[in-house]
């Protein structure tokens, strides 16, 4: 079974879904991973169905919402992974991504008179039962659906008292081994210090979905070719260890060169030729 080569429409969430789905067709991708979000065309199946008919790319892969004000869908964690899934099962999707729980979260006090903003790391409170579903749930849940429910690496990318640390809990690679399904985003293992094709060696019976992109001076979801993360190897890793999964192409706007239409179909032509050429698909 060879793999997928999808474009997260999360690469391009500033422009409309049409568009990303055009974009991403006339760049050679086959497949789309759906970010979820506050916008309903990215929750509504017949929308995502029609766009799958007119521009001839699967929708493979839903990403859940990780943020709690999503109109007209619940406010919790669980609550909007089971929404996501629902969608997911009605158009056929074969994946959806869920991240990790909330550890710590932060608030900003501006200060008026002494013009300057402190940021406060405060730590989520009631997210204990969405931790619990993941650990001790998700199995149980799984087997009721053939949609497969993916958990994502989280970055440690904050200041925590003079440390770096993640605003998320179960992000350890042994805490991350626990789960059966992964998927791995290679960013955020960058953020880490993980060297990717160790972490992949180690998790490669889990991984079922990949995030790609780049790492560069600290900055996450980097161009492939633009950063410090040996992204070709692990391409090959993947292929040699006969990954069957999705190689989703998760970039962030501002290094596709979103500002420009042009810029963006180079560098998404680009992007696709390099996956497709590491995973020897030509």
């Amino acid at each position: 079974m060879k793999p997928v080569v999808a474009l997260s429409t999360g690469s391009l969430h500033c422009y409309g879904l049409h568009r990303a789905f055009a974009l991403a067709r006339e760049a050679g991708f086959e497949a789309v991973e759906v970010m979820v979000d506050d916008r309903w065309d990215t929750r509504q199946p017949d929308y995502l169905r029609s766009l799958q008919q007119q521009h001839g790319v699967k929708v493979v892969c839903l990403h859940s919402p990780f943020l709690s004000s999503i109109p007209g869908w619940p406010s919790d964690e669980i609550g909007r992974l089971k929404d996501t899934l629902k969608i997911a099962e009605t158009i056929g999707a074969q994946t959806v991504v869920t991240h990790l729980p909330f550890r710590w979260t932060r608030a900003s006090l501006r200060v008026p008179f002494i013009e300057k903003t402190y940021h406060l790391h405060l730590p989520v409170v009631g997210d204990g039962r969405y931790t619990r579903f993941l650990t001790s749930e998700l199995r149980q849940f799984q087997a009721d659906t053939k949609v497969t429910i993916a958990v994502e690496n989280m970055p440690y990318n904050h200041r925590i008292l003079g440390r770096t640390a993640s605003f998320y809990g179960l992000n350890t690679l042994p805490e991350i081994e626990q789960f059966d399904c992964i998927n791995l985003d290679t960013t955020h293992l960058a953020t880490h210090g993980q060297d990717i094709l160790t972490a992949y060696d180690r998790l490669a019976s889990r991984v079922v979905h990949v995030h790609l992109s780049n790492y560069k001076d600290g900055r996450e979801h980097q161009l492939l070719w633009d950063g410090i993360l040996p992204l070709d190897r692990l391409l090959q890793r993947l292929a040699a260890s006969d990954f069957g999964g999705v190689v989703s192409v998760e970039l962030e706007p501002r290094a596709m060169g979103a500002a420009s239409e042009k810029t963006v179909r180079k560098n998404l032509r680009r992007c696709y030729e390099f996956c497709k050429a590491n995973l020897g698909l030509n």
